[in-house]
Order: C-alpha cells, then structure tokens, then sequence
C-alpha cells in the first residue's frame, strides 16, 4: 500500500512539472502554429539564472523563482523580436530549423561559460521538510509542485477562454488577416503570448528541476519528452496536456519504481499506444 502511495504522490508531481513546463510549447504549437524546438532551452536558462541567484546570490527561493522568470522574458524579447516573429507563418520544416539552431547555440554557450556540470537550486527549509497529511508524510516541495500546476492550469484556461485577451489570441490563430483588419493589434499578441509560454516554460524549469535537473543539455536531453506530451495531450489543449503529463508520469514513474532496469521502455511503449489509438492526441483537432 505504501508503494501504491509513494508512486502515485511522485507520478502526479512529475506530471505537474511536466504539464507546466509543457503547456508553454503546446499553447505556441497548437495556437499560435509555431514548432519552437528551443522552448526546453528557455527553462534551461531559467535554472541557471534561479541557481545563480539562490546558492551564488543566497537571495532564496522565492526570489530565484521571480528572477529566473522575468530575466528569461527578457532575453527572450530580442529573440521573439528579430528571429522568431520572421518565422510565424513559415512551414514547420523552416521553424524546426531555426529554433533546433537557436537550442545548440545555447548549449553551446552554456557548456563554455559554465561547464558541463548540474546546477542546483537550494530549496528553503519549508520546503526540503516533510509534511504529514495524516496517512503519512509528503515531501512539501512534491505538494508546491502539485499546487503550481493545478493553478498555472486554472489560471490559463480563465485567460484563454474567459478575457478579451483570449479572444484576441483565438481570433489571431484563426485568421490574422482579419483580426487586423478589426484593429486588433495581431504583433502585440503574439508577443505577450510569446512571454507568457516563456515565462511557463521558465517556471517550469525552476520547480521542477528537482525532477529534471538544470544541466547544458537539458534543452535537447529533455525535447523529444516536451513534444511527445504535446502530442499526447494534442497541440493547444490544456485539459489535452494535464492528462498527457499525468498519464505518462504515472507510466514512468511506475515503470521506474518495479522495473528500474527498462528505462524509458514503459514510457515510450505508452507514447506508441495511445498516438496509434489517438492519432492527434486526446484534445487535438484537426487543421
């Protein structure tokens, strides 16, 4: 009974590292039409900057968290700016392209500015303790997890489907043409879009680096990941991906605790299984 728990409490808070990190590239792939292979590279640098400012800096957590986020909005402007508002539009062979150069450019630069090493984010003591929840103890940074996810999941859903932002933004997908033709303002949304999946992807990066750790090839070690919960979950479908992360972290996570010595094994053949019974994953739409 006891396995039963400790699988499950550390499936759903890998699902919801995974989910807040991967809603970012699924809202840009599925809504805004743009396959950015470098969105991994985001989180990455959000880790370095989070570690830099908790263990160099001895800012704390909190502070890490808001640093990481902010600084990664920020580097990502010029880029969204000059490289990637030339791609929208552009077939996916020419967005892959870009944006795989743009994650070997930042590992590149990671690996000669700070080495091939892990960066550790020093966790504060409320959250490297355990909690008693009554039928036993929960590591407290596992629940900030659970609690981050459930609430980046609430919190977008309301944005997308229930502001006039939202609207603007589906109106851009469906035809840019058009919603600039209405005054609305299609460049301006797609770069607050652009922030908001960065910064996603950046928090992500920082909470759940105790399951995917900060390291120079995290961008690539971890892409193929990114894009399978995507396709699972079905580009642009947030209920789509809380599903997806929480069915294949229960998958892995499983598989991991019986089976150590299958790897990824139980992951993958999940992966397979469903994309054959789902071929555009479990939200997904057609185009």
């Amino acid at each position: 009974m006891q396995t039963i728990l400790s699988i499950g409490i550390d499936a759903f808070a890998y699902g919801m590292a995974l989910f807040i990190i991967c809603i970012g590239l699924s809202l840009t792939m599925g809504l805004m039409r743009v396959v950015n292979l470098a969105h991994g590279a985001f989180a990455m640098i959000a880790g370095y900057i989070a570690s830099y400012v908790a263990r160099d800096l001895g800012w704390g957590y909190g502070f890490a968290i808001i640093l990481a986020v902010i600084g990664t909005i920020i580097l990502s402007i010029p880029l969204e700016r000059f490289l990637f508002r030339r791609i929208y539009g552009s077939s996916e062979l020419t967005q892959v392209l870009m944006t795989i150069g743009i994650t070997f450019c930042v590992i590149g630069i990671t690996n000669y500015f700070f080495g091939p090493t892990l960066k550790t984010i020093p966790l504060p003591t409320g959250l490297s303790q355990p909690v008693d929840v009554g039928f036993r103890t929960i590591a407290a940074h596992r629940l900030f997890v659970m609690a981050c996810g459930l609430v980046v999941a609430a919190g977008l859903w309301y944005v997308i489907e229930r502001t006039a932002f939202g609207i603007k933004l589906r109106a851009t997908v469906d035809n840019a043409a058009m919603a600039d033709a209405l005054g609305v303002k299609t460049q301006v949304v797609y770069a607050v879009s652009f922030a908001l999946a960065i910064g996603l992807a950046a928090f992500g990066g920082v909470v759940g680096a105790e399951f995917l750790p900060i390291e120079p090839y995290y961008a690539l070690r971890y892409m193929v990941t990114f894009l399978v919960v995507v396709s699972v979950g079905g580009a642009g479908s947030i209920l789509g991906a809380v599903i997806a992360c929480l069915v294949l972290g229960a998958v892995d996570t499983t598989g991991r605790y019986l089976m150590p010595d299958f790897g990824n094994f139980f992951f993958y053949a999940a992966v397979i299984a469903i994309v054959c019974v789902f071929p555009r994953g479990f939200f997904g739409k057609a185009q």
